[in-house]
């Protein structure tokens, strides 16, 4: 964080005057005191519940009433205060932000080390037309030093603002007829969302929110009750199988609304001056931008139920993605949904800016050791649960013995498909300028990476892996995930890879073995 000056008059260091200086937008206030009335709301109605136990009714209401009143009136006046509070500036070096109600906040940012000027807006910020802006130097810092927030602008101001700042002078004019569009929404993508792994967690959920809502008015027991009776002549495992594809439904319908609500008006698009945009959302309008050059690769994820559909989703390798607590539940680095895999593999290179997609170049297999590595584990998963139960078999109850066998019945086969299908996704390759590596079976990546921006190698051998002759290379870069394995290839084949995909990095520390004919040549 970098202190701002103190005075707000005269010159700045950077040559901007106190005319200089902007504020909010006035609507700012009522947006706050909108949201902070639904949370007292959300409040009322419980605490309201609560009080009417020992008293009657109207005195809980007119005590809860009063209550809200007061923290109403109060939080009118302290964002009216921090509206007033608050300024903002762009400099020709730097933008400052003022801000504090107590405690008074200046920080500014240098604006060459500013790296996104995402905008963010909810329906009600949208229905006013104002969005909220959040610039970031792209740095991996774990807090807020790296970011600025502007709650809330014009969404005319807001543009402005993420075109100046993101301003880059451009490699080449554009062709009159050229179509700064890379993707837009499909709406035949919609059928990926319930095969997701979202949907059965949206399932359970919606599941937990009934029993969690029940509990708080007291009516825990009546909700449990009422099912049983619905289930009164059902035997326990079909109840459990029918209350499963009842939680599976909600979650599929949950899946295909959070769906539409994330990536309708779904729009890829490069910008001049090379800045990649993905703006989407229904309800939430969201624009992110990445500027090409901290773009380090592209990641092809094929979670299991969308591989199933011959489908991916491509996120983008680069520096500076970095979530904080605010965007937790946003994915920053998603650059298209999932979608048909030719589609996903042509806006890959288009994003690249490559002719073919380096995800889809062919991949060495690796050794047969690594196959029979995964076996293992796979049988090994699947029978722990059968030894935990002809174990307690033994010691309880012989019906336990028949369960351990049905779990092996169905689970050894299973696992051995897993293995089979773990084993096949492997691979590694060089294509032109990336480096490509796939693994995964429940969630299948192919990351092209590109070769310039691997800055270390990280070898990994356990004893097993010894003694098959396997080893598992990491290679380190600045974006994305940090780091990207290439799992279980062969030793020999492994290191050479390694030293040839980015030259003058391994190389250094790997011993030439002399070959038959070269030990002959010497004696």
């Amino acid at each position: 964080m970098s202190e701002a000056p103190d005075t707000m008059t005269g010159a700045a260091a950077d040559g901007t005057r106190e005319t200089d200086w902007l504020r909010l937008d006035p609507r700012t206030v009522l947006v706050r005191v909108v949201l902070f009335s639904g949370v007292l709301a959300g409040a009322a109605l419980p605490v309201t519940v609560a009080l009417a136990g020992p008293r009657p009714l109207w005195q809980a209401v007119a005590w809860v009433a009063a209550g809200v009143t007061l923290a109403l009136l109060a939080d009118i006046v302290a964002e009216t205060v921090r509206l007033r509070r608050t300024r903002y500036r762009i400099g020709a070096e730097r933008v400052e932000l003022h801000t504090g109600l107590l405690v008074v906040q200046r920080r500014s940012l240098a604006r060459e080390r500013i790296r996104s000027a995402d905008l963010t807006a909810n329906p009600l910020q949208r229905a006013l037309g104002l969005v909220k802006v959040r610039i970031g130097t792209g740095e991996h810092t774990g807090g807020s030093e790296s970011t600025l927030e502007l709650d809330l602008v014009t969404r005319a101001e807001g543009e402005r603002l993420r075109h100046e700042l993101l301003a880059r002078p451009a490699a080449a004019p554009p062709a009159p007829d050229h179509d700064p569009s890379l993707a837009t929404l499909d709406p035949r993508w919609i059928r990926y969302a319930p095969v997701s792994f979202l949907a059965p967690a949206l399932g359970g959920a919606a599941a937990g929110a009934v029993m969690q809502v029940s509990e708080w008015f007291g009516a825990q027991a009546e909700v449990i009750d009422w099912i049983g009776d619905r289930f009164q002549d059902v035997s326990i495992p079909w109840m459990i199988v029918v209350l499963v594809l009842i939680a599976t439904v909600a979650g599929a319908v949950g899946a295909l609304g959070l769906w539409v609500e994330m990536w309708w008006n779904y729009r890829l698009e490069r910008e001049p001056g090379g800045t990649l945009r993905v703006s989407r959302g229904l309800f939430t309008a969201r624009s992110v931008s990445i500027e090409e050059r901290r773009l380090r690769g592209i990641e092809l994820v094929e979670p299991l139920g969308v591989r199933a559909l011959g489908a991916a989703r491509v996120d983008a390798v680069a520096t500076g993605l970095v979530k904080d607590e605010a965007d937790k539940h946003t994915d920053l680095k998603t650059l298209l949904p999932a979608a048909e895999r030719p589609v996903a593999d042509r806006v890959a290179a288009q994003v690249l800016r490559e002719p073919q997609p380096p995800t889809g170049a062919p991949l060495a297999a690796h050794p047969r050791a690594a196959r029979t590595r995964r076996v293992r584990w796979a049988l090994g998963s699947a029978l722990l649960p059968v030894a935990v139960l002809v174990l307690l078999g033994l010691l309880l109850t012989p019906v336990l013995l028949y369960a351990a066998a049905g779990c092996a019945v169905v689970l050894g086969p299973v696992a051995l498909l897993f293995a089979r299908d773990a084993y096949r996704s492997l691979g590694h390759a060089v294509s032109g300028a990336y480096l490509v590596t796939r693994s995964g079976t429940v969630r299948r990546t192919t990351v092209a990476l590109q070769r310039s921006g691997v800055i270390g190698w990280t070898v990994k051998q356990s004893y097993f892996q010894r003694r098959a002759g396997l080893l598992t290379l990491t290679a380190t870069t600045a974006a994305g995930a940090g780091a990207y394995d290439i799992l279980d290839a062969g030793r020999s084949e492994g290191l050479t890879f390694a030293a040839g995909a980015v030259p003058d990095l391994l190389a250094p520390f790997l011993e030439a073995v002399p070959t038959q004919e070269a030990r002959s040549t010497e004696r």
